[in-house]
Protein backbone atom coordinates (compact mmCIF):
# COMPACT_ATOMS: atom_id res chain seq x y z
CA UNK A 1 0.00 0.00 0.00
CA UNK A 2 1.37 3.42 -1.00
CA UNK A 3 2.17 5.77 1.84
CA UNK A 4 0.12 9.00 1.95
CA UNK A 5 1.78 12.38 1.65
CA UNK A 6 2.04 13.98 5.09
CA UNK A 7 1.98 17.81 5.03
CA UNK A 8 2.04 18.15 8.83
CA UNK A 9 3.80 21.23 10.22
CA UNK A 10 5.31 19.18 13.04
CA UNK A 11 5.92 16.58 14.17
CA UNK A 12 6.46 16.15 10.49
CA UNK A 13 7.28 13.57 7.85
CA UNK A 14 10.69 11.90 7.91
CA UNK A 15 12.53 10.58 4.84
CA UNK A 16 11.39 7.06 4.02
CA UNK A 17 15.00 5.86 3.80
CA UNK A 18 15.60 7.09 7.34
CA UNK A 19 12.53 5.30 8.68
CA UNK A 20 13.51 2.09 6.90
CA UNK A 21 17.06 2.21 8.28
CA UNK A 22 15.80 2.91 11.81
CA UNK A 23 13.38 -0.01 11.49
CA UNK A 24 16.14 -2.34 10.34
CA UNK A 25 18.35 -1.29 13.27
CA UNK A 26 15.59 -1.15 15.88
CA UNK A 27 16.38 -4.37 17.73
CA UNK A 28 20.12 -4.58 17.13
CA UNK A 29 22.26 -1.57 16.27
CA UNK A 30 25.33 -2.64 14.28
CA UNK A 31 25.69 -5.96 16.09
CA UNK A 32 25.61 -4.41 19.55
CA UNK A 33 22.71 -6.66 20.54
CA UNK A 34 20.57 -3.75 21.77
CA UNK A 35 18.42 -0.97 20.38
CA UNK A 36 19.71 2.60 20.44
CA UNK A 37 16.81 3.25 22.83
CA UNK A 38 18.45 0.95 25.36
CA UNK A 39 22.00 2.25 25.16
CA UNK A 40 23.77 4.12 27.92
CA UNK A 41 24.25 7.69 26.76
CA UNK A 42 27.84 7.50 28.04
CA UNK A 43 28.60 4.15 26.45
CA UNK A 44 30.99 3.79 23.53
CA UNK A 45 28.27 2.93 21.01
CA UNK A 46 26.01 5.87 21.69
CA UNK A 47 28.93 8.27 22.02
CA UNK A 48 29.96 7.29 18.49
CA UNK A 49 26.40 7.96 17.25
CA UNK A 50 26.30 11.35 18.93
CA UNK A 51 29.75 12.42 17.74
CA UNK A 52 28.94 11.41 14.17
CA UNK A 53 25.63 13.28 14.24
CA UNK A 54 27.35 16.42 15.48
CA UNK A 55 30.07 16.21 12.83
CA UNK A 56 27.57 15.54 10.05
CA UNK A 57 25.50 18.56 11.12
CA UNK A 58 28.62 20.72 11.22
CA UNK A 59 29.60 19.56 7.74
CA UNK A 60 26.09 19.91 6.34
CA UNK A 61 25.53 23.48 7.56
CA UNK A 62 29.19 24.53 7.24
CA UNK A 63 29.22 25.54 10.91
CA UNK A 64 32.50 27.37 11.72
CA UNK A 65 34.81 26.07 14.43
CA UNK A 66 34.01 29.14 16.56
CA UNK A 67 30.50 27.73 17.18
CA UNK A 68 29.48 24.95 19.55
CA UNK A 69 26.73 22.49 18.66
CA UNK A 70 24.53 21.53 21.61
CA UNK A 71 21.91 18.78 21.76
CA UNK A 72 19.26 19.92 24.22
CA UNK A 73 15.58 19.44 25.07
CA UNK A 74 12.53 21.66 25.50
CA UNK A 75 11.92 22.71 21.89
CA UNK A 76 11.71 26.25 20.59
CA UNK A 77 9.39 27.28 23.40
CA UNK A 78 11.97 26.10 25.90
CA UNK A 79 14.65 28.17 24.18
CA UNK A 80 12.40 31.22 24.50
CA UNK A 81 13.34 31.09 28.18
CA UNK A 82 16.79 29.50 27.93
CA UNK A 83 18.16 32.11 25.50
CA UNK A 84 17.39 35.14 27.70
CA UNK A 85 18.60 33.29 30.80
CA UNK A 86 21.93 32.79 29.01
CA UNK A 87 22.32 36.04 27.08
CA UNK A 88 20.48 38.86 28.83
CA UNK A 89 23.27 39.03 31.37
CA UNK A 90 25.57 40.36 28.63
CA UNK A 91 24.13 43.86 29.15
CA UNK A 92 23.80 45.71 32.45
CA UNK A 93 20.24 46.66 31.55
CA UNK A 94 19.25 43.05 30.75
CA UNK A 95 17.72 44.26 27.50
CA UNK A 96 17.11 42.32 24.28
CA UNK A 97 15.54 43.45 21.01
CA UNK A 98 12.82 41.49 19.23
CA UNK A 99 11.59 41.63 15.65
CA UNK A 100 7.96 40.46 15.66
CA UNK A 101 6.94 38.88 12.37
CA UNK A 102 4.42 36.25 13.43
CA UNK A 103 3.11 33.92 16.09
CA UNK A 104 6.42 32.38 17.18
CA UNK A 105 8.44 35.58 17.50
CA UNK A 106 5.58 37.06 19.53
CA UNK A 107 5.81 34.09 21.91
CA UNK A 108 9.59 34.56 22.15
CA UNK A 109 9.27 38.21 23.14
CA UNK A 110 6.52 37.50 25.66
CA UNK A 111 8.58 34.81 27.41
CA UNK A 112 11.74 36.93 27.49
CA UNK A 113 9.90 39.61 29.51
CA UNK A 114 10.19 37.27 32.49
CA UNK A 115 13.97 37.76 32.55
CA UNK A 116 14.56 41.35 31.53
CA UNK A 117 13.51 44.12 29.16
CA UNK A 118 12.19 42.65 25.89
CA UNK A 119 12.14 45.65 23.59
CA UNK A 120 10.14 45.46 20.35
CA UNK A 121 12.46 46.74 17.63
CA UNK A 122 10.08 46.10 14.72
CA UNK A 123 6.73 44.52 13.98
CA UNK A 124 4.44 43.88 11.03
CA UNK A 125 2.25 46.81 10.00
CA UNK A 126 -0.89 44.83 9.22
CA UNK A 127 -0.63 45.50 5.49
CA UNK A 128 -1.80 43.03 2.84
CA UNK A 129 0.02 41.35 1.36
CA UNK A 130 2.16 40.93 4.45
CA UNK A 131 5.71 42.29 4.12
CA UNK A 132 8.64 42.05 6.50
CA UNK A 133 9.74 45.36 8.03
CA UNK A 134 13.03 46.34 6.33
CA UNK A 135 16.02 46.23 8.70
CA UNK A 136 16.68 49.92 8.02
CA UNK A 137 13.40 50.68 9.84
CA UNK A 138 14.20 48.67 12.98
CA UNK A 139 14.47 50.65 16.21
CA UNK A 140 17.35 48.84 17.89
CA UNK A 141 18.40 49.47 21.48
CA UNK A 142 21.77 51.03 22.10
CA UNK A 143 22.93 48.41 24.60
CA UNK A 144 20.94 45.30 23.69
CA UNK A 145 22.42 41.98 24.78
CA UNK A 146 21.09 40.36 21.58
CA UNK A 147 18.59 40.81 18.74
CA UNK A 148 16.07 38.01 18.21
CA UNK A 149 14.03 37.04 15.17
CA UNK A 150 12.21 33.97 13.89
CA UNK A 151 13.69 33.35 10.46
CA UNK A 152 10.71 31.25 9.34
CA UNK A 153 7.27 31.70 10.86
CA UNK A 154 5.62 28.27 10.64
CA UNK A 155 2.05 29.44 11.27
CA UNK A 156 2.10 32.62 9.21
CA UNK A 157 4.22 31.39 6.28
CA UNK A 158 6.74 34.24 6.45
CA UNK A 159 10.45 33.67 5.84
CA UNK A 160 13.54 35.86 5.84
CA UNK A 161 15.10 35.15 2.46
CA UNK A 162 18.25 36.89 3.71
CA UNK A 163 19.35 37.43 7.29
CA UNK A 164 20.05 41.06 8.23
CA UNK A 165 23.61 42.23 8.77
CA UNK A 166 23.33 44.08 12.08
CA UNK A 167 26.76 45.61 11.61
CA UNK A 168 25.44 47.62 8.66
CA UNK A 169 22.82 48.99 11.06
CA UNK A 170 25.51 50.07 13.51
CA UNK A 171 24.59 47.32 15.99
CA UNK A 172 27.20 45.06 17.55
CA UNK A 173 24.73 42.84 19.43
CA UNK A 174 24.63 39.20 18.27
CA UNK A 175 21.69 38.07 16.16
CA UNK A 176 19.73 35.12 17.60
CA UNK A 177 17.47 33.19 15.22
CA UNK A 178 14.75 30.67 15.81
CA UNK A 179 15.13 28.58 12.66
CA UNK A 180 13.08 25.59 13.82
CA UNK A 181 10.96 25.20 10.71
CA UNK A 182 13.56 25.73 8.01
CA UNK A 183 16.84 24.52 9.47
CA UNK A 184 18.78 22.38 6.98
CA UNK A 185 16.57 23.56 4.11
CA UNK A 186 18.98 26.29 3.00
CA UNK A 187 22.43 27.63 3.99
CA UNK A 188 22.94 29.86 7.03
CA UNK A 189 25.25 32.88 6.89
CA UNK A 190 27.13 32.32 10.13
CA UNK A 191 28.98 35.63 9.79
CA UNK A 192 25.68 37.38 10.60
CA UNK A 193 24.50 35.45 13.66
CA UNK A 194 25.63 34.55 17.14
CA UNK A 195 23.17 31.79 17.98
CA UNK A 196 20.68 29.61 16.11
CA UNK A 197 18.21 27.24 17.73
CA UNK A 198 15.70 24.78 16.32
CA UNK A 199 13.29 22.15 17.48
CA UNK A 200 14.07 19.03 15.47
CA UNK A 201 10.50 17.86 14.92
CA UNK A 202 9.81 19.91 11.83
CA UNK A 203 12.70 19.30 9.46
CA UNK A 204 15.26 17.11 11.24
CA UNK A 205 13.76 14.25 13.23
CA UNK A 206 11.27 13.25 15.92
CA UNK A 207 10.11 15.51 18.73
CA UNK A 208 12.33 15.69 21.80
CA UNK A 209 15.59 17.08 20.41
CA UNK A 210 16.48 20.77 20.27
CA UNK A 211 19.53 21.98 18.38
CA UNK A 212 21.47 24.99 19.64
CA UNK A 213 24.42 26.34 17.65
CA UNK A 214 26.11 29.06 19.67
CA UNK A 215 29.25 31.13 19.18
CA UNK A 216 31.97 30.53 21.76
CA UNK A 217 32.06 34.10 23.06
CA UNK A 218 28.36 33.91 24.03
CA UNK A 219 29.01 31.16 26.56
CA UNK A 220 29.44 31.94 30.23
CA UNK A 221 26.92 34.79 30.65
CA UNK A 222 24.04 32.91 32.27
CA UNK A 223 21.91 34.70 34.84
CA UNK A 224 22.17 33.34 38.40
CA UNK A 225 18.62 31.97 38.14
CA UNK A 226 19.52 29.81 35.13
CA UNK A 227 19.38 26.08 36.01
CA UNK A 228 22.67 24.28 35.40
CA UNK A 229 21.04 21.95 32.87
CA UNK A 230 20.12 24.99 30.73
CA UNK A 231 23.42 26.85 31.05
CA UNK A 232 25.01 26.80 27.59
CA UNK A 233 28.51 26.81 29.11
CA UNK A 234 27.72 23.75 31.21
CA UNK A 235 26.08 21.90 28.32
CA UNK A 236 28.98 22.74 25.98
CA UNK A 237 31.68 21.76 28.50
CA UNK A 238 29.92 18.42 29.07
CA UNK A 239 29.50 17.66 25.36
CA UNK A 240 25.69 17.74 25.67
CA UNK A 241 25.97 14.99 28.31
CA UNK A 242 25.43 16.97 31.52
CA UNK A 243 22.11 15.15 31.80
CA UNK A 244 20.72 12.26 29.76
CA UNK A 245 20.09 13.68 26.29
CA UNK A 246 17.23 12.56 23.99
CA UNK A 247 19.28 9.66 22.70
CA UNK A 248 16.93 8.14 20.15
CA UNK A 249 16.01 11.54 18.72
CA UNK A 250 19.74 12.29 18.28
CA UNK A 251 20.18 8.97 16.50
CA UNK A 252 17.25 9.72 14.16
CA UNK A 253 18.56 13.22 13.48
CA UNK A 254 21.95 11.71 12.68
CA UNK A 255 20.36 9.41 10.10
CA UNK A 256 18.60 12.42 8.59
CA UNK A 257 21.87 14.38 8.37
CA UNK A 258 23.44 11.47 6.51
CA UNK A 259 20.43 11.29 4.18
CA UNK A 260 20.73 15.01 3.48
CA UNK A 261 24.42 14.70 2.65
CA UNK A 262 23.60 11.97 0.11
CA UNK A 263 21.07 14.05 -1.82
CA UNK A 264 21.73 15.20 -5.37
CA UNK A 265 19.77 17.43 -7.72
CA UNK A 266 20.81 18.79 -11.13
CA UNK A 267 24.49 18.32 -10.42
CA UNK A 268 24.21 19.72 -6.89
CA UNK A 269 24.72 17.71 -3.72
CA UNK A 270 23.87 17.94 -0.04
CA UNK A 271 22.33 21.17 1.21
CA UNK A 272 22.58 22.86 -2.20
CA UNK A 273 20.57 20.01 -3.74
CA UNK A 274 17.94 20.18 -1.00
CA UNK A 275 17.60 23.94 -1.39
CA UNK A 276 17.11 23.64 -5.16
CA UNK A 277 14.45 20.98 -4.59
CA UNK A 278 12.70 23.13 -1.98
CA UNK A 279 12.66 26.13 -4.32
CA UNK A 280 11.03 23.99 -7.03
CA UNK A 281 8.41 22.57 -4.65
CA UNK A 282 7.44 25.97 -3.29
CA UNK A 283 7.23 27.50 -6.77
CA UNK A 284 4.92 24.73 -7.95
CA UNK A 285 2.47 25.33 -5.10
CA UNK A 286 2.60 29.14 -5.13
CA UNK A 287 2.11 29.18 -8.91
CA UNK A 288 -1.04 27.10 -8.42
CA UNK A 289 -2.33 29.50 -5.76
CA UNK A 290 -1.48 32.66 -7.69
CA UNK A 291 -3.08 31.37 -10.87
CA UNK A 292 -6.31 30.46 -9.11
CA UNK A 293 -9.61 32.23 -8.51
CA UNK A 294 -10.36 29.99 -5.51
CA UNK A 295 -7.15 30.02 -3.43
CA UNK A 296 -5.40 32.94 -1.72
CA UNK A 297 -2.07 33.49 0.01
CA UNK A 298 -1.67 36.74 1.99
CA UNK A 299 2.16 36.98 2.09
CA UNK A 300 4.20 39.14 -0.28
CA UNK A 301 6.33 37.03 -2.66
CA UNK A 302 9.47 38.68 -1.25
CA UNK A 303 9.04 36.88 2.07
CA UNK A 304 6.94 33.82 1.34
CA UNK A 305 8.06 30.72 3.19
CA UNK A 306 9.40 27.80 1.18
CA UNK A 307 8.60 25.44 4.03
CA UNK A 308 5.13 26.43 5.24
CA UNK A 309 2.51 27.60 2.77
CA UNK A 310 -0.74 28.85 4.34
CA UNK A 311 -3.60 29.47 1.93
CA UNK A 312 -7.30 30.19 2.11
CA UNK A 313 -10.35 29.43 0.05
CA UNK A 314 -12.43 32.29 -1.32
CA UNK A 315 -15.41 30.62 0.37
CA UNK A 316 -14.43 29.41 3.85
CA UNK A 317 -17.35 26.97 3.83
CA UNK A 318 -15.41 24.90 1.31
CA UNK A 319 -12.49 24.28 3.69
CA UNK A 320 -13.86 21.09 5.25
CA UNK A 321 -14.93 19.57 1.90
CA UNK A 322 -11.44 20.38 0.56
CA UNK A 323 -9.84 18.58 3.51
CA UNK A 324 -12.16 15.58 3.22
CA UNK A 325 -11.37 15.09 -0.46
CA UNK A 326 -7.67 15.60 0.25
CA UNK A 327 -7.70 12.80 2.83
CA UNK A 328 -9.40 10.52 0.30
CA UNK A 329 -6.56 11.32 -2.11
CA UNK A 330 -3.89 10.47 0.50
CA UNK A 331 -3.02 14.09 1.27
CA UNK A 332 -2.84 14.49 5.05
CA UNK A 333 -2.54 17.27 7.64
CA UNK A 334 -3.50 20.19 5.41
CA UNK A 335 -5.65 22.02 7.96
CA UNK A 336 -4.35 25.46 8.89
CA UNK A 337 -3.26 26.31 12.42
CA UNK A 338 -6.19 26.88 14.76
CA UNK A 339 -5.13 30.48 15.40
CA UNK A 340 -5.46 31.51 11.74
CA UNK A 341 -7.67 28.86 10.12
CA UNK A 342 -7.63 28.07 6.44
CA UNK A 343 -5.20 25.54 4.99
CA UNK A 344 -1.47 24.97 5.24
CA UNK A 345 0.96 22.72 3.40
CA UNK A 346 4.36 22.16 4.97
CA UNK A 347 6.96 21.28 2.35
CA UNK A 348 9.86 20.14 4.50
CA UNK A 349 12.90 18.36 3.11
CA UNK A 350 11.25 14.95 3.41
CA UNK A 351 8.32 15.96 1.20
CA UNK A 352 9.05 14.71 -2.33
CA UNK A 353 8.13 16.74 -5.38
CA UNK A 354 5.57 14.04 -6.16
CA UNK A 355 3.65 15.00 -3.02
CA UNK A 356 3.38 18.63 -4.12
CA UNK A 357 2.36 17.55 -7.60
CA UNK A 358 -0.40 15.41 -6.09
CA UNK A 359 -1.59 18.35 -3.97
CA UNK A 360 -1.66 20.66 -6.98
CA UNK A 361 -3.68 18.11 -8.97
CA UNK A 362 -6.17 17.92 -6.11
CA UNK A 363 -6.39 21.73 -5.94
CA UNK A 364 -7.05 22.00 -9.67
CA UNK A 365 -9.70 19.26 -9.54
CA UNK A 366 -11.42 20.87 -6.54
CA UNK A 367 -11.40 24.29 -8.17
CA UNK A 368 -12.90 22.88 -11.36
CA UNK A 369 -15.92 21.82 -9.30
CA UNK A 370 -16.29 24.81 -6.96
CA UNK A 371 -14.87 27.89 -8.66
Amino acid sequence: MARPFNFSAGPAALPLEVLEQAAAEMLDWHGSGVSVMEMSHRGRDFMSICEQAEQDLRDLLAVPSAFRILFMQGGGLGQNAIVPMNLMGRSASHTADFVLTGSWSIKSQAEARRYGEAHIAATLKGEHPVRLPPPSSWQLSEKASYVHLCSNETIDGIEFQELPDLRVLGCDAPLVIDCSSHIASRPIDWSRIGLAYAGAQKNIGPAGLTLVIVRDDLLGHALPICPSVFDYRTVADQGSMFNTPPTYAIYMAGLTFQWLKRQSESGLTGLAAIEARNVAKAKLLYDCIDGSRLYRNHVDPSCRSRMNVPFFLADEALTEPFLARAREAGLLQLKGHKSVGGLRASLYNAMPIEGVQALVRHMHAFEAIHA
